[in-house]
Order: C-alpha cells, then structure tokens, then sequence
C-alpha cells in the first residue's frame, strides 16, 4: 500500500535529507529505491508522470534471457538475463509466470532445427537446467493448431516467462514504500548541484503545483528514456538512441494461442512473436527508431500496423487477420545506446552506468535485468554512502500480485466486485483496491497500469466506465465535473495513443 499523494509530498519534504534520492519510477528506479530501503538507507523516488507510465508499461510482457542475443554473441548479456529470469520464476509467482514458446521450422527457412538445437542447448545451460524439446509436425499442430501447416517439419519449445509490467513495478514500488522508502509520482525532478557536484534535486509537484529541495547524498537518474535530458542538466552530452517497439493485442477467441510462438518477418528477418497474454493474445514487436517529442505519448503508426498484421497473416494464415480484429495498440521507447548508427535491431541492450558531476545515470538494459541494474546503480553511489551494505544478498520475493496484502484486498471488496471485469482477468475490486492504495491520480493510471483493462477491452473499457466512475468517487473523491473531465480526457487519450492509427 502507498500513502496518498498529499500526504507522500508532506514525508518528502519533511524527510531531506535522504541517503539517496531515485529519479524515475519505472522498473529501474523502483528497483533501485527497493535495494536502497532494504539495504537501511533512507531512500526517496519521484516519478514526473505516474509509476511505470514510460517503457516499464510498455514493453513486450517478457521475462526473458534473449535467444537471440545468442546469435549475436552477447553471451554474457543472455547469461545474465536467464538466470534473474529463474530467480523472478522462484521469487514472485503468479507476477512472473513460466510461458512456453514454439519455434516451428518449416521447409526452406531458417532457423534449421540443428543449428536452434544447439542454441536452446546453450540458453539452458546458462540458465542451468534443461527446459526445450522438439515436436514432430503432427504434435506442433497439436500445439498450436492455427499455425500455418505448409511445408512445416517441426518445432523447437523452449521456456521463458511472461509477466504484467506495470504491477511488477507497482509490486517494486509498494515494497520500497513498506521498507520505509518515500515514494511519490507525478513530481518532477531537476538535480541540483552543490558547488560543482549534484547534491540534491529541485522537485515540482504537478497537482499541488508547489515546488521544494531535496537534499541526498547520492542523487541516482533512472529516467529511461528521459535520462539525457536530466543529464543535460549537469552539462552532459547526448549519448541515447531512442527506438520504438509497437504492439498489438486482439481477443483470445480471434486469435486462440496456448503458448508463444516466435518466428522471423517474412520482409526482413526480424524476430517477431504472438503470445497469450492476461487472457488476450499480444503480439509485437517493431524496433524503429522513434523521432517524435519524448514528452508526448508514442503510438503505433500505421506502417507498424501493416507490418505486424503482415507477419500474424504469414504464420497464422487461417485466421485471416485484419485491423479490424485488433482491440487496441500500444507503443513503448527503448532507452538504448548508441555509439554505431547501426541497424535497430543490432543494437546492444547492455545497461550502462554514468557518474557525471555526482549524477549517476543508470539506463539501457532490459525489463529482465532490472535487478543487477538497480544494484550496479547503487554501487555506482557506494562512495558516498559509508553505510551502504554491500554483502546483503540480492532478493526479490513477492508472491502473487498483493503479496501478504491478498486477504486484506479480499476483504475490502465490496459485495460483487470479486466478479471479473467482461473477460479480463481483472475484478472490480482491483480498481478499488488501486483508487484507494496506490497513488492513483488520474482515470489512465487506473485503467492503463494499475490495471490493464484498458488494453484489453474495446474502446479502452468505455462501456464499463459507470460503474468506474462510481468507484471513482467513492475512493478518490471526485465529483461529477471532475469525473467527467477524466472520461473525457481519457477518452482522447486512449483513441490518440491506444487504437487503431
């Protein structure tokens, strides 16, 4: 559970100064602010938009090592992320779940089945245990039954994991907060230096419209895609590449999947892929470079719309696929460096870590890694933190979506709200539980994070919206003009940056 906004802004201010204050509350800086709160430190996060409301809500839903970095010869880079895939698989079931993927190997095209053998027998091995097996023709179909047949000689099945982003944030997020650490969003932050080294930030509380300093010994930038424009504020040159991954999602009953099943676009190569997911079917992804103002929300365009649409139609002929079959889109940006002027797709994932003028960035890398990101972060600081713990054991345990708050959520539901919410997996009770826990400030953060209803229900859950609007109200307090204008702003939101292009 999270304090409420007013009074998060109230322990901010009172609580300077702090060990370390995290800027960005995505999956890197919650994690960051997690390691810092557990490891004694008294840590601060502000997040200038709501939690996870960057790339840590818009990612591809996977928990994974990356097989294809294999191919790239990123061992290192693959044998890092498999392993703190196991570790999330053992620490936070039913938030990072297993999910198998399907490869199939059709006649002519590549992968052969020998030479992805010998590349599943390695991820396993960095992972340390054996989780792939191979299917006859007859078995593959079995599997995935919508699957093209033509030519199709087998498939490869291999395991990695799936998770709901923006909630294993929150889950970060409300971890920190129980271990004492100050959180709050939409609270912009500009570092301030002390002299020639940044000692602090300047931070602007978007509804309160008031402003503060906040004093920390290490002042710690996990802004994703935002990190060069707080680094600029210490005099840093440019060094990021932003690049945009667009997806697609459509009924389960349209698009019926058991299991992932990855494969290579039919125009360039490129791996792409289609999954169950929250009990939809996801599909993505692009990996284009993304021009647009970083301050606007990313939306698909409709080039990515034909491409994606392009390569579902090639593996799953069948089906017969068109726009209109598609219940929403969204975009995400991918803070990725960038030396090379390389092609998207090549480019590194590594993570990297900056010291500049006391600002230590930490950006790049993937949703997987978040954890040996966080901690490299923090080590990045160690020398202005004596107290800092290095020998405490990294952990992340958080069974389920509530954790040890699941009888509690249970019993604060109203009567019928244990009901689901059309055919999402998401209750009526969840959107109270959010309103009333989890800092949320506007309409998108309840549908588009805290829960996901407004990815998986046409037109963004808009024949829904009565009955949210009396909860609304009910938790956060708005009357009948406020409501109205979060349905409307909503509204234009979601037709701008989560439909159809």
């Amino acid at each position: 559970m999270l304090t409420d906004r007013a009074a998060a802004w109230d322990a901010l201010i009172a609580g300077s100064p702090y060990d370390v204050l995290v800027i960005g509350g995505g999956v890197t800086g919650a994690a960051v602010a997690f390691e810092a709160s557990r490891r004694g430190l008294r840590a601060a996060l502000v997040e200038r938009g709501d939690f996870a409301s960057g790339t840590s809500s818009r990612s591809s839903k996977l928990v994974h090592g990356g097989l294809r970095y294999l191919k790239e010869g990123r061992i290192g880079l693959t044998r890092e992320s498999v392993r703190e895939r196991e570790q999330l698989l053992r620490g936070a079931p039913g938030l990072v779940d297993p999910i198998p993927f399907v490869m199939p190997h059709y006649r002519g095209r590549k992968p052969g089945r020998a030479t992805l053998a010998a590349g599943l027998w390695l991820y396993d091995a960095l992972a340390g245990g054996r989780h792939h097996d191979y299917f006859d023709r007859e078995n593959t179909l079995a599997l995935v039954p919508p699957l093209d047949g033509a030519n199709l000689r087998g498939a490869h099945r291999y395991r990695d994991a799936t998770t709901d982003d923006a909630r294993l944030v929150l889950r970060l997020i409300a971890q920190a907060s129980a271990k004492g650490a100050v959180v709050l969003n939409y609270a912009s932050a500009t570092p301030q230096l002390d002299g020639d080294s940044v000692a602090g930030a300047r931070v602007r509380d978007t509804f309160g419209e008031r402003d503060a300093s906040v004093v920390a010994k290490a002042v710690i930038a996990a802004g994703g895609v935002f990190a060069d424009e707080l680094r600029a504020s210490v005099g840093a040159e440019t060094r990021l590449r932003p690049l945009r991954g667009s997806h697609l999602i459509f009924a389960a009953w349209r698009f019926p999947l058991a299991c992932a099943v990855a494969f290579e676009h039919p125009a360039d190569g490129r791996p792409v892929f289609a999954y169950p997911w929250q009990g939809a079917t996801l599909a993505g992804t692009t990996d284009i470079d993304h021009h647009d103002d970083l301050a606007n929300e990313p939306s698909i365009t409709g080039d990515e719309l034909a491409y994606l649409l392009d390569a579902m139609r090639f593996q799953f002929p069948s089906l017969e696929l068109e726009a209109r079959d598609v219940v929403a889109t969204y975009a995400g940006v991918r803070p990725v460096v960038d030396g090379s002027g390389g092609a998207p797709s090549k480019l590194s994932r590594d993570h990297v870590v900056w010291s500049e003028r006391g600002l230590i960035t930490i950006t790049g890398g993937k949703l997987t890694t978040f954890r040996p990101m966080a901690l490299d972060a923090l080590a990045a600081a160690a020398d202005k933190l004596p107290q800092f713990d290095r020998s405490l054991k990294p952990v992340f345990t958080v069974p389920g979506k509530y954790g040890d708050l699941a009888g509690r959520f249970a019993g604060e539901a109203a009567q019928g709200e244990l009901e689901r919410v059309g055919s999402t997996p998401f209750t009526w009770a969840d959107l109270r539980w959010s309103a009333r826990h989890e800092q949320t400030a506007r309409l998108d953060d309840l549908l588009l994070r805290r829960t996901r209803l407004g990815l998986l229900l046409r037109d963004g859950g808009a024949k829904y919206l009565d009955r949210i609007g009396a909860i609304c109200r009910d938790e956060l307090r708005w009357d009948q003009a406020r409501w109205s204008v979060e349905a409307q702003r909503y509204a234009v939101l979601w037709r701008k940056h989560y439909s159809l292009p």
